[in-house]
């Protein structure tokens, strides 16, 4: 369900395996019922969440004033947030800034609308895989729901795995909270953490490709 990455007397940070929900579901507990049971604290709050099918970096403040400064943080967008996400179809561009007001869709989806009033913003970077798969580096500049997934179904290049927005079929939905970077009590902190299931991301291609790349924070990012 999750894999503790890094204990912090202030937070706690975890590593969030796909197909995992926030809720209960039926019988099944949601990922902080069972991160408060495995840890034996109830005292945890969620800095911000990932869709059911992404993995990856999730932050969890220890205390209310924790959560708030980090909230506070997210808000400012003093938080620097990086996805993987691989597609088997040909986008629309390879890098840039991707930016539209988030319209609600049919069945629970979302589409990007041409409009600029409360846009969602981000910004991508794209290296080919292997003929006809496609690693893109995301850096969402806003936090919409769904805005990563809609993103990459406006350039026509929806992610491997996720059917909600027509990707094809695949062992997961492919896209993963790779990197996180952030202040707290005047303390920097940045943490990258590969994917650790998946055909595609666990396969040899896929981390020669992330080892070559570096630290995402280091690529040339176009102006938000």
């Amino acid at each position: 369900m999750y894999t503790l990455i890094h204990t912090d007397s202030r937070f706690y940070l975890l590593d969030k395996h796909p197909g995992v929900s926030f809720h209960r579901d039926g019988d099944a507990p949601g990922l902080m019922e069972a991160l408060r049971a495995g840890l034996g604290d109830e005292a945890l709050w969620p800095v911000h969440r990932l869709d059911r099918i992404t993995s990856g970096l999730i932050l969890v403040a220890r205390s209310t004033e924790v959560a708030r400064a980090l909230g506070e943080a997210l808000a400012e967008r003093e938080v620097e947030k990086y996805y993987l996400a691989l597609s088997d179809r040909k986008p629309a561009k390879k890098q840039g800034r991707i930016s539209g007001d988030m319209v609600k869709g049919r069945g629970g989806a979302w589409r990007l609308a041409p409009t600029q009033a409360n846009p969602a913003v981000t910004q991508c970077f794209s290296h080919s895989l292997q003929p006809g798969v496609r690693l893109f580096l995301l850096r969402p500049r806003t936090g919409k729901t769904h805005q990563l997934r809609v993103a990459m179904k406006s350039l026509g290049a929806p992610i491997l795995g996720d059917e909600l927005y027509g990707g094809t079929p695949a062992d997961r939905g492919y896209l993963h909270a790779y990197a996180l970077r952030f202040e707290l009590d005047g303390e920097r902190f940045a943490f990258i953490q590969p994917p650790g299931c998946g055909e595609w991301f666990t396969g040899d291609a896929c981390r020669a490709l992330l080892a070559q790349l570096g630290e995402p924070w280091t690529q040339p990012w176009p102006g938000a």
